[in-house]
């Protein structure tokens, strides 16, 4: 990857990192749905009324990735984190989608994994599993399969990407937006009912406001249209693991915002996770170096 790039992945996954405490924010004062909901609603708007459909891509293909991507990712995650899971482990487990994701590449797109790469995986899951089991019950059974189901549907959104190559990475987050809405409306119907709705603005405080435009129009509309690009640009084992600086931008943030405390076997976990991504990262430009 070219070094800007890798800036510019660095720059996404610490914007990722923080945004699981703007999303604990939101669950202060909205329904779990409802904020996910709120946050594609103006992810769509205004802008799908000035940028073009991607019509490269088939429509059944923008219909699935806004539904697994609304939905099936960012639905379930805020469901999690209204189950008990803290935002910094939240952001934690759901870096298993950096290995789910260079696994599925691998077999559909027919990738390479070299040697480097899978020692990365090792030291990157042996850091997550070390973490997740000395986090300091932040965590519940229920909450951490949620989050591992985001993670597979995130992957399945990489893949999508990987296959279809948009164009307009812009213009593909804003019009597959347009489909998660109706599929988290219906879904918010169906588990809590109409009333949940209706309770909206006696419940939208300033704070509760903010942290669905943060998520709309910073985490989304910025961050997934340059993640989008780098996955389409570059193999999967490349980009992937960049996001397991995730939960470590993500801890930080919830022990600064909200003062969530960490024994010393999670930073050790952090360190294994951070030294998985240098072996990803740094690894090809040593072999490049040697053959020189």
């Amino acid at each position: 990857m070219r070094p800007v790039h890798i800036l510019l992945g660095v720059f996404v996954t610490l914007i990722w990192g923080s945004n699981f405490s703007v999303i604990e924010v939101g669950l202060r004062a909205l329904d779990p749905f409802v904020l996910t909901t709120l946050r594609f609603v103006f992810t769509a708007l205004p802008l799908v009324f000035f940028v073009r459909r991607p019509r490269e891509v088939p429509l059944w293909a923008m219909a699935t990735y806004g539904v697994l991507f609304g939905a099936g990712l960012w639905g379930v995650v805020n469901l999690a984190m209204s189950q008990g899971m803290s935002p910094g482990l939240s952001s934690l487990v759901l870096q298993f989608t950096a290995f789910i994701t260079v696994i599925l590449s691998a077999v559909a797109f027919r990738e390479p994994v070299k040697a480097p790469q899978v020692i990365g995986m090792v030291l990157g899951v042996g850091g997550l599993i070390a973490v997740i089991h000395a986090a300091p019950g932040t965590a519940s059974t229920v909450g951490t399969v949620l989050v591992l189901l985001a993670a597979l549907n995130w992957s399945l959104c990489n893949l999508l990407v990987k296959r279809f190559r948009p164009p307009d990475m812009l213009a593909f987050v804003v019009w597959t937006s347009v489909f998660a809405v109706p599929a988290l409306v219906v879904l918010t119907l169906l588990a809590k009912g109409p009333a949940v709705f209706e309770s909206v603005p006696a419940s939208l405080t300033w704070a509760a406001t903010g942290s669905v435009l943060f998520q709309a129009y910073i985490t989304t509309i910025f961050g997934y249209a340059v993640w989008n690009h780098l996955m389409k640009t570059y193999p999967a084992s490349s980009v992937a693991p960049l996001s397991l600086l995730v939960p470590v931008s993500g801890m930080a943030t919830s022990w600064l915002a909200f003062g969530e405390r960490f024994p010393p076997t999670v930073w050790l976990g952090v360190l294994m996770i951070l030294a998985g991504i240098a072996v990803f990262v740094l690894a090809p430009r040593f072999r490049r170096a040697a053959a020189m």
